[in-house]
């Protein structure tokens, strides 16, 4: 399974997964143009791309969602009411129309390609917010199908963005993950001290807001387990954090764990590609 990140923050946020010839978009909240020149700068086409899938209805990560769909006839899932909140969203430049339009229910997985994909409920105030649990249906080579057999399970990749807090429906995806993308929003010290007004740092903070660093550090203290080989912090504040505060809460957190070795810890960035990561 291959990964990249195109963008990751409020200013707009893509996830690409690659497997067996078959592509996965998360997400699509970048300019078009600058989606277009990343999959470029990578060698990737958009006829690879079997759907865009959805995790809320927010601008950064629906900006370009029903533009692209429309343009090359690419499906997008999500949930009915994140479909419903995207209609009604006047930033994004196209609507998704009826025609690519396919609804999933929490909990119930769908199938993409090579892909498995199970959508979790993620708290956040947009119609509605998801996480999503993906899997391979078929192991890539013949050596993980050897090693499938021999109790080391085919890569497994999570993804929880926008959370306002962590919730025991997200807990078992994380356990189950190989490879897992989890937003570190905000330092609580810099969102207090920092110039949002106090309504805006109430709903950053708020259950249905983001999560901090602090709050992904508890989380990932209590859940992760000795299958998890690669974290990367998510949708990081301009304003209300730093990569490497985030990154030293998190570390701090990783090295009570009681197993070893530990998992390798990435921060993405906002508006640059993190280059491709080749996940086993």
């Amino acid at each position: 399974m291959k990964f990249i990140c195109f963008g990751s923050g409020s200013s707009g946020n893509c996830y690409y997964l690659e497997s067996l010839g078959t592509a996965i978009l998360i997400d699509l909240g970048i300019g078009i143009r600058a989606f277009k020149k990343h999959l470029r700068d990578y060698g990737l086409t958009i006829p690879t791309i079997g759907a865009i899938i959805v995790t809320h209805d927010h601008t950064d990560h629906v900006k370009a969602v029903g533009a692209v769909s429309t343009e090359f006839h690419i499906p997008v899932y999500t949930s009915s009411p994140v479909h419903e909140g995207m209609q009604r969203n006047r930033f994004m430049t196209k609507k998704v129309m009826p025609a690519h339009q396919r609804h999933t229910t929490p909990g119930t997985p769908f199938e993409v390609g090579n892909f498995r994909i199970t959508p979790f409920r993620v708290p956040h105030d947009a119609s509605e917010n998801n996480g999503y649990f993906i899997s391979l249906i078929r192991p890539e080579t013949s050596e993980s199908l050897f090693s499938a057999t021999d109790g080391d399970p085919s890569p497994t990749f999570c993804l929880i963005t926008d959370a306002g807090q962590f919730t025991d429906e997200m807990a078992p995806f994380v356990r189950q993950a190989r490879h897992l993308v989890i937003e570190a929003n905000y330092d609580s010290q810099m969102l207090a001290n920092g110039p949002y007004p106090l309504y805006l740092q109430k709903r950053i903070s708020g259950g249905r807001g983001h999560m901090d660093n602090r709050l992904t550090a508890e989380a990932l203290l209590r859940h992760l387990t000795p299958a998890t080989r690669n974290i990367w912090l998510c949708h990081l504040s301009e304003e209300n954090n730093h990569p490497e505060l985030a990154r030293k809460t998190i570390q701090t957190a990783l090295a009570q764990l009681a197993f070893a070795p530990q998992p390798r810890l990435h921060v993405l960035k906002r508006r640059v590609p993190s280059g491709f990561f080749e996940l086993t």
